[in-house]
């Protein structure tokens, strides 16, 4: 298997826009072109020194990283199907904690663009193999406007992401800045419409969820169109009544998943 090398291909930084283009290869079933983007933007600036990571961006790339080269369990005999489930359960953990360190609000605006592109490319593991054990977990789409489609996550395409982000996630990982004070790029800030409503989940306790609908603190509007802003510190969330709030509570991840692939 050919590994992908993020940032050969992929769409220019910039505006936001609408809808997944598939591509010929088999990773058109995963939405990359984000992480085509964060992930080469990363490498340069990386490698030129414009970009030199927090403690906090070491250690969330040093948790993902963990995750991206965890080998498989070594099983005798083992059925088709456990290997099928145990390289879905690497992919799901991949994804699971690029969300945990992308919604913790610690890391620098570059590093969360780069752990919410992964998350992006890695959504069809969201609910596969075990989804979250409560009525009102999130629920993300594989692919905005297409429900279903991938009920059944392409493994392969997921398993070719792998070699390219375990070499970036380990150089983001070893700079820290344990060396020269931490120097962090600036990441463009994006807008984007969107209809349709946002959810904010809370979880008091294992595999206890909450989930609320959020709403424009004036008119009371719930499904926008909503015009989205992100600096990667902040989203703002503007009603078409003119109301822009901020006070909304939602996490990175329950705006960037549900937007259309960038």
């Amino acid at each position: 298997m050919q590994p992908l090398r993020l940032g050969d291909t992929g769409g220019k930084p910039g505006a936001m826009t609408s809808g997944h283009e598939p591509s010929e290869t088999p990773l058109g079933s995963l939405a990359t072109r984000a992480l085509t983007r964060e992930a080469q933007r990363a490498r340069q600036l990386l490698a030129a020194g414009k970009w030199r990571p927090t403690t906090a961006d070491s250690t969330a790339a040093a948790a993902v990283l963990a995750r991206l080269a965890a080998q498989l369990p070594p099983r005798r005999d083992a059925a088709t199907r456990t290997l099928a489930t145990d390289r879905d359960r690497r992919l799901q953990r991949i994804l699971r904690t690029a969300l945990h360190h992308l919604d913790a609000g610690a890391v620098s605006p570059p590093t969360a663009a780069l752990l919410a592109a992964v998350a992006r490319a890695f959504l069809p593991w969201h609910a596969a193999p075990a989804p979250p054990v409560a009525a009102a977990a999130p629920r993300y789409e594989p692919l905005a406007g297409r429900p279903g489609e991938l009920a059944v996550p392409p493994t392969e395409a997921g398993d070719a992401l792998l070699p390219s982000l375990i070499a970036l996630f380990a150089m983001l990982a070893s700079r820290s800045s344990t060396g020269p004070d931490p120097l962090t790029p600036p990441v463009e800030p994006w807008q984007v419409r969107y209809v349709g409503h946002f959810r904010r989940y809370g979880r008091p306790a294992l595999g206890v969820w909450t989930a609320e609908t959020v709403s424009c603190p004036a008119c009371g509007r719930k499904a926008g169109p909503w015009t989205v802003a992100c600096d990667w510190r902040q989203i703002s969330l503007g009603c078409p009544c003119g109301v822009v709030t901020q006070d909304h509570g939602l996490a990175f991840s329950e705006v960037w998943l549900l937007l259309p692939d960038t």
